[in-house]
């Protein structure tokens, strides 16, 4: 029964998504970004983004977030921290991450989630980078008559445009027999040693090592790469850290409440070979998809 409203959610759902574009400017994120300049967390020194495409001779990953207590920047953070070896064994040499928010919002939110300092963190209270980039600004952008809280509320039920929200959060619940859940089981474990709820796994004394997951022992489905659950209660996570630290972290920006964000790598000279912008609520790219498109 399950499987089977899953796989009509799917159906239904695909017709939301079916022709989705890449926007021109995402898709040459190198000239989009051209004396675009943030400032760099850990040491103020501005970055100017198309100039780091440009001049790649490996490969560089631009990450654009959300505003700092929105689940689309925790969810790409947490991805980062996880996928960040295969990221570099694809040869990524540099990786960097644009939030909506000031250094200090951007820097407790790192801290929060155990960022390596090898991801470069850059401010852009006002959501300028993404602007440029192309992301999705989300619902009626400039229909001044509405509040951005009624414009976030409109795409987080699902409706839009933008359309992308409802199946991502959905497959939180229903799970993915073909998903992968490395990245979730891991951030689970950072947030349940950080001290957050809920708590579904069990951690060695040091916390370094997961001893079981009761999610291995969900009724027919234990077999699944993400079970019903799994990642909704990561995200049930996410949203107390945010909650109790919506003071800190909390938009500067009006428009940044509605933003989304994206993603692209480039090649040597600033080529693209991967781009992708957000089309809702939790809907980020699947990071090993990303790694075998490489």
């Amino acid at each position: 029964m399950l499987l089977a409203m899953r796989n009509v959610l799917a159906l239904l759902l695909a017709g939301f998504t079916v022709g989705f574009k890449v926007p021109i400017r995402a898709a040459t994120a190198a000239t989009a970004l051209r004396a675009v300049s943030l400032p760099r967390v850990s040491d103020g020194e501005n970055v100017d983004l198309g100039a780091a495409l440009a001049r790649t001779t490996e490969k560089t990953m631009l990450c654009f977030g959300t505003h700092a207590a929105d689940f689309n920047t925790v969810e790409y953070m947490q991805r980062l921290r996880v996928f960040l070896p295969k990221l570099q064994a694809k040869g990524i040499s540099r990786v960097l991450m644009v939030v909506n928010g000031d250094a200090s919002q951007v820097a407790k939110l790192a801290g929060l989630l155990d960022m390596p300092v090898m991801v470069e963190l850059l401010a852009d209270p006002a959501g300028e980078a993404g602007r440029a980039f192309g992301v999705s600004r989300g619902f009626r952008p400039d229909d001044e008559r509405l509040s951005s809280f009624a414009k976030l509320f409109v795409v987080g039920i699902g409706l839009g445009p933008p359309w992308g929200t409802l199946w991502p959060v959905m497959r939180g619940y229903l799970g993915d027999r073909n998903g992968r859940r490395e990245w979730i089981q891991a951030s689970l474990q950072q947030g349940q040693s950080a001290g957050r709820w809920p708590d579904p796994l069990q951690l060695s004394e040091d916390g370094e090592r997961v001893i079981a997951n009761a999610f291995d022992n969900t009724p027919l489905l234990g077999g699944w790469g993400v079970r019903p659950f799994e990642l909704a209660t990561l995200r049930l996570q996410n949203l107390i850290m945010q909650a109790q630290n919506w003071g800190q972290l909390k938009p500067l920006d009006d428009r940044c409440l509605t933003q989304l964000g994206g993603c692209t790598v480039v090649g040597a000279g600033g080529e693209t070979l991967y781009s992708w912008v957000d089309q809702g609520l939790c809907d980020l790219p699947d990071m090993e998809d990303l790694i075998e498109a490489l």
